[in-house]
């Protein structure tokens, strides 16, 4: 194993330990971490998103919230990749649930999933090993497209002022 790799896993559960560990100050606060959408043009825009780790933190997602914040969201990180499937089981507000690749790569996008909507699941077009749900239209607002790179410490590929 290389010694980025070594670096990226150990940097990995240094954050998981912290996401774990930290509790916010009121319970109705949440731990957000930086997100970045990196876009084809270079352009990038910045989210500040809630950690989904275990199986119980994406199985709640983002269920019975009544608003998000334009620049928030919820990451979703799974220990491989696999084709992945969501629904809107009591989520009150329209999402933009975007797909990846373990590269951050954007595979694809269901554009304001419906509300309340227990139909068909919302499915990836590939593989992915993470999924991204931020306030529905955002994606289309931002120019965010498939393709475009998600860049997060979790996802290995964050950037720093060296980079």
């Amino acid at each position: 194993m290389k010694l980025t790799q070594i670096a990226r896993r150990l940097m990995a559960c240094v954050l998981l330990f912290l996401a774990g560990s930290v509790a916010p100050a009121n319970a109705q606060e949440k731990l957000t971490t930086p997100l970045i959408i990196e876009r084809a043009d270079g352009s990038v825009h910045e989210f500040h998103v809630e950690l989904a780790l275990s199986n119980a933190q994406r199985q709640q997602g983002l269920m019975n919230r009544e608003h998000l914040e334009p620049d928030a969201g919820m990451l979703f990180i799974f220990p491989n990749e696999d084709y992945r499937s969501f629904w809107m089981r009591n989520t009150l507000i329209p999402l933009d649930i975007i797909f990846m690749k373990k590269t951050g790569e954007i595979l694809n996008i269901r554009a304001n999933a419906k509300p309340l909507d227990e139909g068909p699941r919302y499915s990836s077009e590939g593989k992915a090993k993470a999924v991204l749900e931020i306030p529905g239209g955002r994606a289309e607002e931002l120019n965010i497209k498939p393709g475009d790179v998600v860049r997060h410490a979790f996802l290995g590929n964050a950037k720093t002022s060296k980079n």
